[in-house]
């Protein structure tokens, strides 16, 4: 059973651009000039990929935590792959998510690869981003 239900809110008016809030946040979705938007805020899908990046390095720092190690920073660089024809209608082949994600970590901590790749694994199994890019979770929509 969830312990914890995470809410967010979001406005769209005219155009692309869309308000965000998050507890006291407030965040910026458009899209690139380039497709009709005004560019001032990421696409949802460079958000998808953002949360996956800060996902793995949240989880990372909270094991360093619980271990006590010294994790004296990581970085993430993450790329994905999607047809955009789809997303836009134009096409129906192919499906409208990612299909291919790349992740690469950089941890700076004094470990050897091999410790390392075991420390990458358990964040990974203990992201719920990852979880959820990895696996169904069901969604219900409603109109109201």
């Amino acid at each position: 059973m969830p312990n914890k239900t995470v809410h967010v809110e979001s406005q769209m008016n005219r155009g692309y651009a869309i308000t965000l809030r998050a507890g006291t946040h407030t965040m910026h979705i458009d899209q690139p000039k380039s497709v009709g938007g005004t560019d001032t805020g990421p696409s949802p899908l460079d958000y998808c990929l953002m949360s996956l990046a800060g996902c793995i390095s949240t989880i990372a720092r909270i094991i360093a935590d619980q271990r006590k190690m010294d994790l004296r920073g990581i970085t993430v660089t993450v790329d994905g792959d999607i047809n955009t024809d789809f997303l836009l209608g134009k096409t129906k082949e192919g499906r409208a998510g990612f299909t291919g994600i790349r992740v690469q970590v950089g941890i700076d901590a004094d470990m050897t690869q091999e410790q390392k790749e075991a420390f990458l694994h358990e964040v990974d199994e203990r992201c719920p981003i990852s979880d959820n890019l990895l696996r169904t979770t069901p969604i219900s929509f409603t109109v109201r």
